[in-house]
């Protein structure tokens, strides 16, 4: 098998006294499609927080493509091809769709200064290819012209993971997209990410195995900073430690009734 893409070796973070990743390993394999799974408080935010460098670990390391990117910054990460869109969405709500798109496609683009931003004319992008090919994809023409501010919460979870992509990156890295969205916006959301299966490799934090079951190709649940199991959706679902820590299904009375 090849270098995984993303790996991380031994990584604990610890706040104080409270240890919230203890030991971690983990890796992601170019264009695979992983989730990772946990109860509040099992570690997962803060381990993909680490991922993307918004943490640095107490001990361990965290390496892309073989490279060392353990002290990086977000900025240095996203730059080597990491982006992540964050649990809540980070748009521009007083401008339009395509003009959010346009601003992610320009800084993307281009070595912005905060005087170029002010004053770029971001009409002047909203016919570029690009745009264009991202607000198809992400099902945004009926929308493009409406202000962010009046969308629903699923509309801009569409929108941000479409400025994500316009970044082109190999590794699109989500953090609870699906939080909060009604069950017609999560099949949406969905919709749109399995267009990029093959095109990015994808890891995303989740909080219900339900919503990404059919999503994702691997699991890795986590409880209490670690890694308790990994691997396809039904090997996870019926490990004994899942059971009981995810589900709180006791495993002496899952053996008695069976």
């Amino acid at each position: 098998m090849s270098q995984p893409i993303l790996q991380a070796t031994g990584v604990t973070k610890r706040f104080g006294a409270l240890v919230a990743v203890d030991q971690v390993n983990f890796h992601l394999n170019q264009f695979e499609v992983v989730g990772i799974l946990g109860s509040n408080g099992a570690g997962k935010t803060t381990f993909f927080n680490l991922l993307t460098g918004l943490f640095f670990p107490t001990e361990g390391s965290i390496s892309y493509k073989g490279r060392d990117i353990t002290r990086m910054s977000p900025p240095e990460r996203v730059a080597l091809g990491l982006t992540r869109s964050f649990q809540l969405t980070s748009t521009f709500d007083s401008l339009s769709v395509v003009d959010n798109l346009a601003l992610a496609y320009f800084r993307a683009s281009r070595t912005p200064t905060i005087a170029s931003l002010l004053f770029t004319r971001t009409r002047s992008f909203h016919d570029h290819p690009k745009i264009r090919e991202s607000i198809e994809t992400f099902d945004l023409a009926a929308i493009e012209h409406r202000l962010v501010q009046s969308l629903s919460l699923g509309e801009k979870r569409r929108l941000e993971i479409a400025m994500a992509v316009l970044v082109d990156p190999e590794v699109l890295l989500l953090d609870e997209p699906l939080a909060g969205l009604a069950e017609s916006e999560i099949k949406g959301v969905l919709g749109v990410l399995r267009r990029q299966i093959g095109r990015q490799t994808i890891l995303i934090v989740e909080h219900k195995i339900s919503h990404i079951q059919d999503f994702v190709q691997r699991l890795v649940v986590m409880h209490d900073g670690r890694v308790i199991a990994e691997g396809g959706y039904e090997e996870c679902l019926n490990h004994p430690e899942v059971r009981r820590s995810y589900w709180q299904i006791d495993p002496a009375e899952d053996a008695q009734h069976a």
